[in-house]
């Protein structure tokens, strides 16, 4: 740590910090982080609304001289776009909910010091973070359970994150057993308890597990790829990942005789556009919660 020098200029009361040569390093070294951090989502843009010679001359450039959206014309304009952004906000509006109560009300339960069984219960839960059935038991469950070709395949093929599981029973732990037992004198049972007083107090952890599980649902894409082969269910991601490998091959469309060829790298970086926005739309309304709450549920036992 730099300790920085005060001076009080005379009869003015201004209080001066001295810059010390710690600081410009350290300030140096930020910025330079920042720019490696900052520039691959910057590129990304460029890249999507540039032309392919120009891209060719200038791979590294700054500012595009030729500005062009037909990569992003290419994406929206397929017939399929709308029904895997319709099959993915389903996935996320039936999946997420699912994730969070079943984590919630497991991660409740087993944070009970009264609750008989826990330490088994607990290290059963822990186990599936190492062993799995595996892939082809998975898909054999799937299908006798007639769920193949279904958006239900994807949203109910994964309940509960055991990660996300263990951080939630942390928190839950840290919280006085003196509230519980206080609402306990006051008549109030177990759900009560659960909604009204512990839930309401892990929200920075809540609010995280939030953000993950979204993520997930999000990105979701290889086990739509195994379950679902109907065109109108396919979610977003499977989806764009089709047309990421179909332009790769491909160097004419009927819909843009104004391509001569297509730029790949230019739809590629389109793709990754459409696919990022709504996760970094979303992210700031809870990343206040992030650090904290990731903290207090990895640490606290």
């Amino acid at each position: 740590m730099a300790y920085t020098t005060e001076t009080k200029k005379a009869g003015t009361g201004i209080k001066r910090h001295r810059i010390e040569k710690f600081d410009v390093i350290n300030v140096s070294i930020l910025v330079f982080f920042a720019i490696l951090i900052i520039y691959p989502f910057y590129n990304c843009i460029i890249v999507s609304i540039t032309t392919q010679t120009e891209y060719v001359r200038t791979p590294f450039m700054i500012f595009p001289k030729q500005v062009t959206f037909d990569s992003y014309k290419y994406i929206l304009s397929n017939r399929g776009l709308l029904y895997g952004y319709r099959s993915t906000l389903t996935i996320l509006g039936f999946g997420v909910p699912i994730n969070m109560a079943l984590t919630a009300c497991g991660a409740f339960v087993l944070s009970r010091a009264n609750f008989p069984g826990k330490k088994f219960f607990f290290f059963m839960i822990v186990v599936t973070m190492f062993f799995g059935g595996g892939m082809i038991p998975t898909y054999l469950t799937v299908r006798d359970l007639k769920l193949t070709n279904t958006l239900w395949s994807v949203i109910l093929l994964h309940g509960m994150n055991t990660f996300y599981f263990i951080l939630c029973r942390n928190y839950m732990n840290s919280i006085p057993e003196s509230m519980e037992e206080s609402a306990k004198m006051d008549g109030a049972n177990d759900i009560t308890i659960m909604l009204r007083i512990i839930l309401p107090l892990c929200k920075p952890i809540l609010a995280t597990i939030l953000l993950f599980y979204s993520v997930d649902r999000w990105n979701e894409w290889f086990w739509a790829m195994l379950f679902i082969r109907k065109d109108t269910l396919i979610p977003l991601q499977a989806l764009l990942r089709n047309i990421i490998f179909i332009s790769l091959y491909e160097t004419k469309d009927a819909a843009f005789d104004s391509i001569e060829i297509f730029f790949g790298d230019g739809i590629k970086m389109a793709v990754i556009m459409v696919t990022m926005l709504p996760i970094m739309l979303f992210y700031p309304f809870v990343q206040k919660y992030f650090v904290r709450g990731i903290m207090i549920g990895a640490i606290k036992a």
